[in-house]
């Protein structure tokens, strides 16, 4: 059956193929219980329809036949041609349809997230978070929309593309699906590692942490707090105070989001409470469990929700650079060396087992 829309409720892992890595794991997280903003995603089915029933896909590998990969001007104009072309045709009317009555179930002016979730991202062998757009406080049916076609259309800028071809992943081969979410109105986010991303050790998590929104920390813009959690005690064992000079904030009055600057009583001071701290190094702890490997979890506190309830799970994805590489046999000391070869001198019939 067709569906051009799913509610993150009904989303699971096996689903990744028509909803991508970012809406599997968010519906994945809303199954299990996690706190995550209500949404749903637009399926890859959706994509799929604009391909075909639009003529773009033709037009599409028309543009790419005639692609130098190996050549940065060749690539970039390929790279704008496609995207001209995505935003030069409306979406079906079906898909239109579906994604603008799944929007009004959430409310008919509720200030949304529009995010990309393609098929090859957050898988743990492809480091593909990060390629396509992400798009925040957007607000009406119309502007969803309209954001989703871009969300697709992010799927061919030049880095996307480049990356593709290096990795023998296709071009068309690889879908879009798009994860529309209530924003959060966040007094402060980052991210959560579980392990420690400098050198592997999977007993620490490491935060992340600023002000405001979370894109200012994923973007490197500003530099945030860090924080090192024992994973087992759940004690704060190291922490880095930053100069967090600016926050994104939401302006509701103009359903966008501004950079504002940080007042300097609060610029170098810890963002997080220790007690936030410890609980959003519970919550990476819990998605690690869950997912079965170490994860790069991203979390907002809102503000209009009361403490306690209040720390929201954004996303979480495999961790793909440490986690795959093969760990290392642990070396046997001289000393336990010795010990095992006495032990046996002592216990030869055993030794013999």
């Amino acid at each position: 059956m067709t569906t051009f829309t799913l509610p993150f409720a009904e989303i699971g892992s096996a689903d990744h193929a028509r909803v991508g890595g970012k809406c599997a794991s968010l519906g994945e997280m809303t199954q299990a219980g996690v706190a995550v903003p209500p949404g749903f995603a637009v399926t890859t089915d959706a994509y799929l329809e604009m391909l075909n029933a639009t003529g773009l896909r033709a037009e599409i590998e028309q543009q790419l036949a005639h692609t130098d990969f190996g050549d940065v001007n060749s690539l970039e104009r390929s790279a704008q041609a496609i995207q001209v072309r995505f935003r030069s045709h409306h979406l079906p009317p079906s898909v239109t349809q579906a994604i603008a009555s799944s929007y009004a179930a959430m409310g008919s002016q509720m200030p949304v997230a529009v995010r990309s979730s393609a098929t090859a991202e957050d898988l743990p062998d492809a480091s593909f978070a990060g390629q396509q757009d992400t798009y925040l406080w957007v607000v009406g049916a119309q502007d969803v929309v309209e954001h989703v076609r871009d969300c697709w259309a992010s799927l061919f800028t030049a880095r996307a593309m480049k990356y593709r071809h290096d990795n023998d992943l296709g071009q068309i081969d690889v879908l879009m699906s798009v994860a529309v979410q209530k924003m959060v109105n966040s007094r402060a986010a980052g991210v959560a590692m579980t392990l420690d991303p400098l050198n592997g050790d999977r007993t620490r998590i490491v935060i992340d942490a600023s002000y405001g929104l979370g894109e200012l920390v994923v973007s490197g813009i500003v530099t945030p707090d860090n924080y090192s959690v024992e994973k087992v005690l759940m004690e704060v064992v190291d922490r880095k105070i930053a100069d967090k000079h600016i926050e994104l904030i939401p302006d509701g009055a103009a359903a966008t989001t501004v950079e504002r600057a940080v007042s300097d009583d609060r610029r170098k001071a810890q963002c997080l409470t220790d007690s936030e701290i410890i609980a959003v190094a519970k919550l990476a702890k819990q998605l690690e469990r869950q997912n079965g490997c170490p994860q790069d979890v991203e979390w907002a506190f809102d503000a209009d929700l009361p403490d306690g309830e209040n720390l929201m799970a954004l996303q979480s994805r495999p961790e793909t650079v440490w986690s795959q590489k093969p760990k290392e046999k642990p070396k046997t000391s001289y000393a336990t060396g010795m010990a095992g070869i006495v032990g046996a001198l002592n216990n030869p019939i055993g030794a013999r087992k």
